[in-house]
């Protein structure tokens, strides 16, 4: 079984191993097109086809047409699977082809041609035949450059033609040869798949084939022999195709599915400017199934006995779990702990410890083991060694299987000979052999297999040229040549004079080219050496270089190069540059490129002001420094691919950035987009290879509307429509970037209060709520929300503000719905709650149960809808906020108070500034805790089905158009009634309505803003009393109306008396009370058409203008204490002035709470 188990093992690696090398070469050949595309500027342009492109179907069924399984039986092949069909646009070969072609049927001779071409045109196949080729991969230079011409061919021992076929078979038969020759002779590596040529590539070209004829026996195909001939073609028999196999030809008797009985040819083209390739297409064979042995087996198990294919036996196989038994952790390292291991009396007879597996990060007690040899700490939780120094006897150390990130703070070991960092975290060789050689000068092996080093392929060669006194290297011999040879390299990975003549170049001029290449790659390419190495050298001959491309030059460090003043282009790539040291008077420097070294900080190149472009590919940067690019304020080009920066904190500060590179690197947070709005002149970005792309919905879309200055965004243009895509999907969205780039931090979880008002906000997405659960209010006022949006969402609101959006409900508004359908319709017509109902604004409307509707926001305590144009209630859907206890919506459009039915903690409501006209019988249904009810400001004229409102005690009616004073009558049905105002409407002119009210109410405390006083009250009773019983009564009566008392228990009224009875006061009093018969200056309104009614009021009930003075001295007083004043008619009032409000906005509107 063990056996079996690891044959599994072995299977899968090699599967794995085949596919990543496919993977691999596939990447590689698109990286080569996409290059090859920027080099020529989109004159040469590779399209990927999928199953929606009509080109792409076309080509499909074309090769599948010409594939023919008989051809390949005797390998078992039953079908083709084709991978990749790739389109090929080369402008210039298509225009000679073209060019060409017009030629031809322009020439007298081509008559024939010209009345119809196009029977002359085929598609045809090429394969590349590995045995006879010039180039390491053709098919990849054919595209660019097209076939080669008649006499290449012929130089490489094929035909003086282009050789093409109308068949898979036939093309690909010098591949498959070729490789199975490689494989009998044992030259090609060892596979699991027998089926070594199973993956290919063809290119399908289009070719015109001209005058065209068979080849005749004997002749070469030469276009010397064909002087007339434009090709030339041979038939293939199907014994031919089958002569390799030792196979039967196939008939139609015995297989009629077979298109054998097709002709297939091979073409030559004399002339390949008439063959034009289209497409290149990736294939492989697909074949039948069967038992396929993976490596040979031992002589014990026969040849004929393959492993055994079972799924089971893999699931096993993977689901095995460790044998090795966990050890006790140590919890701490103590004397006690350490004699107890190593079986000691003292620290000091330790020699030998042993602390493997033991979750162990520190040794704060190991410097006292002073005669300690040997060392184990495998498979613990190190990140460093720094207690391991000053040991002077240690001389094995085994630090595997930890997680060591470095090695600095290693001191004082002069005897270690043997050090073991096996699967540790290591990726710096060069810094970390360094401290080896200066505190381990002794070591002779050392084992560094299986860290993740940075260019691992250098490693052996780096760690050997700087510890001399190996003799074993991951568990190899030191060879003296390999020694000698990596010494000698080290020597060399300084910038010596040699090299600066042999790679820098004086030229004045950047050259002008639309390669990819650096100018100080292009220079040492173009441009001759300027030195005479054989003569002596002009003194000052440094300060001449403007240009030095020291690329794969194996640098260890930047230096010699201060008399380097006025260079200007640098190019140092693959080396293994650790920091960016030694430029400081390289003040001139323009370009800088440091691609593939092992730089970690951009430090020093903060001195280069001139600096413009800076190029930083794969290395290891983090972040990105703010205070660095600072000090560059001409940079226009960074590139900083393939690291490990997280975040584009920083980047900001290059506010001259034209074009940012910061493809493949661990980017992930939509929060870095912002740092790029500082950018305004950022053209050309590329975030290709981030977790941000992918993670991120709609992230092209969502960079471009943040950054509207990008033309080019990940290598594609921009395009209009897609801008404007981004202003409908975000525009106005209120996000968690949005919220942080107001406040200036991401601290979601402080904040409390949000005010973001007039921000042009349209919807909310504040997701995760979670993020913002110790907010408790937002105001949002001035903004474009059409409903609450997001703001559901949100878990521990109390208090909204949205006054001045345009909200029609709590949630968005649903789309448009298909015609109902009869039986939908008679569902309809059933009384239901939510959006069923929500059509009809009656106020005779039956109020159906809204438990069917889910609550929302239940923590929401006080909202403000105020000037919102809202003119139906029931649309809110406000029965869902079921723990509402405040709720503002005054200055809107409402006519019917309805839809409340569901708010049963409601303490407070305010309609003021309405169209109201009449209350419905269901308008306060469930209010039965109601306490304030303003309805000021509307058209109410009649005060009906008020007896829900049982626990109301103030109730604010002011300029309505009350006129019957018996409707003040029906405010009986609510006896917690303590604050009531009417004033503006017309049944309060002159006060006639005060002493009938203050009968009738026996609990009312302030009427009008007025208090009403005890004596007020009695006062009112026994002018109600003389009425009922006729007396005289003098011309002239003094009437005092006091301040209002403590709270107290009030006379009942008399029996009998009604409001109705006002008229008989008024005619027994004899004389007016005068009071303020409109309070505009009180209540100013806000639409013209309020003010309007104002005047026209103000006009119809005028007064004198000391009464008008008097009343504003009343209104204006502010002393807290009643006193009297006398009016000029001569009665006596009592002056009683009330703090105001803090529910009152200026203007007697309700204000919000502080937000």
């Amino acid at each position: 079984m063990k056996r079996e188990k690891e044959i599994v093992f072995i299977l899968i690696e090699s599967w794995y191993q085949r596919d990543l090398a496919q993977a691999t070469k596939r990447n590689e050949m698109m990286v080569y097109f996409l290059l090859m595309e920027l080099e020529t500027v989109g004159n040469i342009r590779f399209e990927e086809g999928c199953s929606t492109d009509p080109w792409f179907t076309s080509c499909y069924d074309l090769l599948l047409s010409r594939f023919c399984a008989w051809d390949y039986k005797a390998h078992g092949i039953t079908g083709i699977k084709i991978n990749r069909i790739i389109r090929i646009h080369n402008r210039s070969l298509r225009l000679r082809f073209e060019d060409k072609l017009h030629t031809l049927l322009a020439s007298e001779e081509s008559t024939m041609f010209s009345q119809n071409y196009k029977r002359w045109l085929e598609y045809l196949f090429y394969v590349s035949d590995p045995e006879r080729t010039s180039e390491k991969n053709e098919m990849l230079h054919i595209p660019e450059d097209g076939f080669k011409t008649a006499d290449m061919y012929k130089a490489l021992g094929r035909e003086r033609a282009v050789p093409l076929s109308n068949s898979l078979s036939v093309t690909d038969s010098p591949r498959i040869e070729y490789t199975q020759r490689q494989a009998n002779q044992g030259t090609s590596k060892q596979s699991i798949d027998p089926l070594l040529f199973r993956h290919g590539q063809l290119i399908v070209s289009k070719v015109f084939l001209g005058r065209s004829f068979p080849i005749h026996e004997g002749d070469s195909v030469d276009a010397l022999n064909y002087p007339k001939a434009h090709s030339v073609y041979r038939n293939v028999s199907p014994e031919q195709v089958h002569k390799t196999n030792g196979e039967r030809p196939c008939s139609s008797n015995i297989h009629s599915g077979c298109d054998c009985s097709l002709r297939q040819s091979q073409w030559f083209v004399f002339d390949r400017e008439l063959v034009l390739p289209e497409y290149l297409i990736d294939f492989e064979y697909i074949t039948q199934d069967r038992a396929q042995p993976a490596f040979p087996e031992p002589s014990s198990r026969g040849t004929d006995n393959p492993p055994p294919n079972d799924i089971n036996l893999d699931e096993e196989t993977l689901n095995m779990e460790p044998m090795l038994k966990p050890r006790p952790k140590l919890l701490c390292l103590d004397e006690k702990t350490l004699l107890n291991i190593a079986r000691a009396n003292v620290l000091s007879q330790i020699t030998v410890l042993n602390l493997h597996g033991n979750s162990l990060s520190k040794l704060k007690e190991i410097s006292r083991l002073t005669a300690l040899r040997r060392l184990t700490i495998s498979f613990n939780e190190f990140t460093q060694l720094d207690d391991i120094s000053h040991m002077p006897n240690l001389e094995f150390v085994d630090a595997s299987y930890n997680h060591l990130l470095t090695l600095e703070g290693l001191r004082g070991l002069g005897r270690l000979n043997q050090l073991d960092l096996r699967w540790n975290q290591l990726t710096r060789a060069r810094e970390e052999t360094a401290v080896l050689r200066k505190h381990a000068p002794t070591l002779l092996r050392l084992d560094t297999r299986h860290n993740p080093w940075h260019r691992p392929e250098a490693v052996r060669m780096t760690v050997l040229g700087r510890l001399i006194s190996l003799t074993h290297l991951d568990d190899m011999l030191v060879t003296e040549e390999e020694a000698g040879a990596a010494v000698q390299m080290a020597a060399s990975s300084r910038i010596s004079q040699a090299s600066l003549l042999a790679h820098s170049r004086t030229d004045s001029e950047r050259p002008r080219s639309l390669s990819l290449l650096s100018a100080a790659q292009l220079l040492d390419q173009l441009s001759p050496s300027p030195w005479d190495i054989t003569g002596d050298l002009e003194q000052g001959w440094t300060t001449k270089i403007t240009a030095l491309n020291l690329d794969s030059q194996r640098l260890s460090r930047l230096t010699n190069l201060d008399k380097l003043v006025n260079l200007r282009w640098a190019s140092f790539n693959d080396n293994n540059i650790s920091k960016v040291e030694g430029l400081d008077n390289c003040q001139h420097l323009e370009e800088l490129s440091l691609n593939d070294n092992c730089i970690s900080r951009l430090d020093g190149v903060s001195k280069l002001h001139q600096l413009t472009k800076l190029s930083v590919n794969g290395n290891q940067l983090s972040c990105l420094d703010g205070t660095v690019l600072d000090r560059m304020p001409n940079l226009h080009f960074l590139s900083v691919e393939n690291n490990c920066i997280g975040s584009l904190n920083g980047v900001h500060r290059a506010r001259s950035l034209f074009e940012l590179y910061i493809g493949n690197n661990i980017i992930t947070s939509t929060r870095d987009i912002y740092h790029l709005k500082a950018l305004t002149n950022l053209i050309i970005l590329d975030l290709y290879g981030n977790p941000l792309v992918e993670k991120l919905e709609s992230y092209r879309i969502y960079v471009v509307f943040h950054l509207p200055s990008l033309k080019a965004l990940d290598g594609v243009a921009v395009e209009m429509t897609e801008c404007e895509n981004a202003k409908d999907v975000f525009g106005g969205r209120l996000t968690p970037d949005m919220v942080a780039e107001k406040l200036g931090h991401s601290n979601y979880s402080d904040v409390v209060d949000l005010n973001l008002q007039s921000s042009a906000i349209s919807m909310v997405d504040l997701a995760p709520a979670d993020l913002f659960h110790n907010m408790r209010s937002v105001n949002l006022e001035h903004n474009n929300l059409t409903s609450f949006s997001g703001l559901v969402y949100l878990p521990n609101i109390k208090a909204l503000c949205l006054n001045y959006n345009h909200i029609e409900s709590i949630l968005p508004r649903q789309k448009a719905q298909a015609p109902l359908t009869n039986r939908q319709i008679l569902y309809h017509k059933v009384n239901s709650s939510g959006y069923g109902q929500q059509g009809s604004s009656k106020g005779s409307r039956e109020v159906g149960p809204v438990d069917s509707l889910e609550p929302l926001m239940s923590s929401l305590e006080v909202l403000h809808l105020s000037h919102n144009g809202i003119s139906n209630m029931a649309n809110l859907q406000l029965s869902r906020l079921t723990n509402l206890k405040a709720l503002f919506l005054q200055g809107n459009e409402i006519s019917q108070v309805e839809g409340l039915e569901g708010l049963h903690q409601l303490r407070e409501l305010v309609l003021d500034r309405n169209r109201i006209k009449a209350l419905g019988e269901n308008s306060f249904f469930g209010q039965a805790f109601l306490l304030e009810l303003h309805l000021a400001e509307n058209r109410l004229r009649e005060l009906n089905h008020l007896q829900p409102l049982t626990e109301l005690r103030r109730l604010f009616l002011g300029m309505n158009k009350l006129q019957d004073i018996s409707e003040l009558d029906k405010l009986e049905v609510l006896p917690s009634l303590i604050e009531l105002s009417v004033v503006g409407n017309p049944v309060a002119r002159r006060s006639l309505h005060r002493p009938a009210v203050v009968l009738r109410l026996s609990r009312l405390q302030v009427l009008d803003g007025v208090m009403v006083t005890l004596e007020e009250r009695t006062r009112a009773e026994l002018l109600c009393t003389e009425v009922q019983c006729p007396m005289a009564h003098g011309s002239g009566m003094d009437m005092n109306l006091p301040g209002l008392l403590p709270l107290m228990s009030r006379t009942a009224p008399l029996r009998g008396t009604s409001l109705s009875g006002g008229l008989q006061l008024q005619h027994f009093l004899g004389h007016e009370i005068l009071m303020p018969c409109n309070l505009d200056e009180a209540l100013p309104h806000d639409t013209p058409k309020h003010k309007k009614q104002k005047h026209s009021s103000a006009a119809h009930h005028a007064r004198s203008a000391q009464a008008e003075m008097t009343f504003r001295q009343i209104r204006g007083m502010a002393g807290t204490l009643p006193s009297t004043g006398l009016l000029p008619n001569g009665y006596r009032v009592l002056i009683t002035n009330l703090e105001q409000d803090s529910r009152y906005q200026s203007g007697g509107a309700p204000k919000p709470p502080p937000m």
